[in-house]
C-alpha cells in the first residue's frame, strides 16, 4: 500500500524548498503527498524577498478538508511563521492525532532570511514541537531552541539531549553546518543518543536541505520504517541528490530531487 504523506509547509515559488522540495521528495519515495499551504513566499536561489501568510481559518480548512478524506499516514512540519497559524495546526493535530508528525523547525532559510515571526518562536516550542515524533532542527536553530553554543559533536549530543527531555520527544540535530562534521545526532524519547555518520559534500548547491531530509524521513515512516531506519534512509536519499551538485540559479541552487530517475 502506498505511503500517505502530508506536509504541513510554505510555498517555494522557485521550487527548491518548501512545499515544492517536499511534493518531490515525497513522490521519490514512491509515497501520496498532499500539502497545506501555510504561506507564500516570493523566493529563489540568491534569497527571500517577500512572505504572504496564510490566514489561521484558511489553513484551518485545508487542514479538515485532508483528514476527513483522505488520512495521512504522516505529517510533516516546516514553515509555519505566526503564532495563529501554529496555534491551529497545533489544535487539528490533538483532535485528528496522526501517528507519524515530523517537526523541521525552520527559522531561517538557506541565504540566512528570518522566516519566524517573533511571537511564533514561543508559539512553536510550546504548542506544535511536543506533538511531533521527531523534531529535526539544523545547528543554528538547535542553538535558539536549547540556549547551548554548538561547536562539535559533544555540543549536539548535549542539545539534542536537553531539547528531547523538554519537548518530551525525540531530536535529531543535524550537523551540517560544522565546518569538519556532517553527522546528525539523534536523542530519543528514552534518551538513547544515535550517531548517524556521513561524509561532508563538498558543494554550494544546497537550497531546500532541511525541507528535503525531513519529507524523507517522514515517507519512511510512513512505509512502516521505524524512526533511525527513516533517518538513515533519508540521509542517503539527501547524500545521493547533494552529490549531484545541481547548478541552477545565481546562488545556492536546488537539489536534484528526480536524481534517482537518470539511473
Amino acid at each position: 500500500m502506498t505511503g500517505k504523506v502530508l506536509t504541513i509547509a510554505g510555498s517555494d515559488c522557485s521550487g527548491g524548498a518548501g512545499i515544492q522540495a517536499d511534493i518531490k521528495t515525497i513522490t521519490m519515495h514512491g509515497c501520496y503527498a498532499m500539502s497545506v499551504i501555510t504561506s507564500l513566499t516570493a523566493q529563489n536561489t540568491t534569497g527571500v524577498t517577500g512572505i504572504s501568510d496564510v490566514s489561521p481559518e484558511f489553513t484551518a480548512m485545508q487542514l479538515d478538508t485532508v483528514f476527513t478524506d483522505i488520512f495521512p499516514d504522516s505529517v510533516k512540519i516546516g514553515m509555519v511563521s505566526n503564532a495563529g497559524i501554529i496555534h491551529v495546526i497545533a489544535e487539528k493535530l490533538k483532535q485528528y492525532a496522526p501517528k507519524n508528525i515530523v517537526a523541521d523547525p525552520v527559522m531561517i532559510s538557506t541565504s540566512g532570511h528570518n522566516l519566524l515571526e517573533p511571537d511564533a518562536a514561543e508559539a512553536l516550542r510550546r504548542e506544535l514541537l511536543p506533538l511531533a515524533a521527531v523534531v529535526t532542527p539544523n545547528i543554528p536553530e538547535a542553538e535558539s531552541l536549547s540556549g547551548i553554543t554548538i561547536e562539535n559533536m559533544a555540543d549536539m549530543k548535549r542539545a539534542a539531549k536537553k531539547l528531547s527531555e523538554e519537548l518530551g520527544t525525540a531530536v535529531l540535530v543535524k550537523g551540517g553546518h560544522l565546518p569538519d562534521e556532517a553527522s546528525d545526532v539523534l536523542c530519543s524519547r528514552a534518551g538513547e543518543i544515535t550517531v548517524f555518520e556521513s561524509e561532508r559534500i563538498a558543494v554550494t548547491n544546497t537550497h531546500g536541505t532541511g525541507c528535503t531530509l525531513s519529507s524523507a524521513i517522514a515517507s519512511n515512516l510512513a512505509k512502516g520504517m521505524n524512526l533511525n531506519e527513516s533517518i538513515r534512509r533519508g540521509k542517503e536519499y539527501l547524500a545521493g541528490a547533494l552529490r549531484q551538485d545541481f547548478n541552477l540559479g545565481r546562488g545556492s541552487g536546488p537539489l536534484k530531487h528526480f536524481y534517482l530517475l537518470d539511473k
